[in-house]
């Protein structure tokens, strides 16, 4: 039934659907031993000198955090050779998107979005009123001509996922050159590098150089390579004037102490982030081996996760949950043949793949 209180827009709207967590099928069906490789996390964990941080900030909790997170600022700025008025923290870089939006999109305005790409970008895009022009894919990467013919007099922002999730594929340096060639300054183009951390590619843009031409936003995660998904915390970066307007719709104390010590102190411990990205290189080498031996056509990724085409998505998926494997059922992005699979640590990967040539 609709209300008639809520605004129209929210009837476009599905609800963003995450991953099942581990206790809930726990829970379902009785299991005692679960995996999941459903949702990119960081198979590893936090980093432990995070864990340390987080521990010792824990005695100050009756304290508001430091609601401008300048500490984190200043040391992401220095991190990119950038001045820290050009970084903003945000409660995750999801909540980048929805200070964005609000920011600068007016209701009827247009917002331009791949299609299948993250969904949050639709989602956001509709809860603020703007109309949202998708553009396909092509072989599963975005296409960047087709979205720069898309633009028109009322676009106001485009996003683009780069690595995207959930194809796990990037856009190269000249892709976008050529998409920003020209563009007018009233245009936001939003870079979301959630899984910058991650990209192996000489051919991958450092979107920092398109900062001072252009109106770009760039989003970073502590989610992914970092392993903070359970804080929420990532960062923006763009130009002076629009982080000023970003901390304008921005609510205070938006990022919590915890996420604050723990990101400071994860980027400290780089030890870690290559343990981390040697595990996602192995794991992924692992998979692609067995994908192959199993006839699984897969898209070569970028990431921490693999786009798999099993031919029918949703049974396959159902039928690994049954033997403890949660992995993504791509039916909310209309990749009904596909599953995502994030890379687990070894024995994680080993079980998928034991449980796989079970039910294949």
């Amino acid at each position: 039934m609709t209300i008639a209180l809520a605004r129209k827009s929210l009837d476009l709207i599905t609800p963003y659907k995450p991953g099942k967590p581990i206790e809930e099928l726990k829970r379902e069906l009785g299991l005692k031993e679960v995996i999941k490789l459903a949702s990119n996390e960081n198979a590893l964990g936090p980093s432990p000198k995070a864990l340390k941080a987080i521990q010792k900030t824990l005695r100050d909790l009756n304290r508001y955090p430091d609601s401008d997170a300048h500490l984190l600022k200043k040391k992401l700025a220095s991190r990119l050779g950038v001045k820290e008025s050009m970084v903003i923290a945000g409660n995750g870089s999801d909540e980048i998107i929805l200070l964005a939006l609000r920011a600068f999109v007016e209701g009827g305005e247009e917002v331009v979005v791949a299609n299948p790409t993250f969904l949050i970008y639709e989602i956001a895009s509709r809860v603020a009123g703007a109309k949202v022009i998708e553009v396909p894919l092509k072989n599963f990467r975005y296409d960047l001509p087709r979205m720069r013919e898309a633009v028109s007099a009322r676009t106001k922002m485009v996003f683009i996922a780069n690595p995207d999730n959930p194809t796990g594929t990037y856009v190269t340096r000249g892709e976008v050159e050529a998409f920003l060639k020209d563009l007018p300054k009233e245009v936001i183009v939003f870079f979301d590098e959630a899984y910058f951390e991650f990209v192996q590619e000489k051919e991958y843009p450092d979107t920092r150089k398109y900062l001072s031409k252009h109106s770009v936003i760039i989003t970073r995660s502590f989610s992914k390579a970092y392993g903070l998904a359970g804080v929420r915390i990532g960062y923006g970066i763009s130009n002076p004037e629009i982080i000023d307007y970003l901390n304008r719709v921005r609510e205070p104390f938006n990022v919590n102490s915890l996420a604050q010590a723990a990101a400071l102190a994860a980027l400290e411990d780089r030890t870690h982030l290559e343990r981390t990205r040697r595990l996602v290189r192995e794991g992924k080498n692992y998979l692609y081996r067995h994908f192959d031996e199993l006839g699984l056509r897969y898209i070569p990724s970028q990431t921490n996760f693999i786009l798999v085409n099993v031919g029918d998505g949703k049974p396959l998926y159902e039928k690994l949950l049954k033997f403890g494997v949660i992995v993504r059922d791509m039916g909310a992005w209309k990749l009904d043949a596909f599953i995502r699979v994030t890379i687990g640590k070894s024995d994680e990967n080993k079980r998928l793949i034991r449980v796989l040539k079970k039910i294949l």
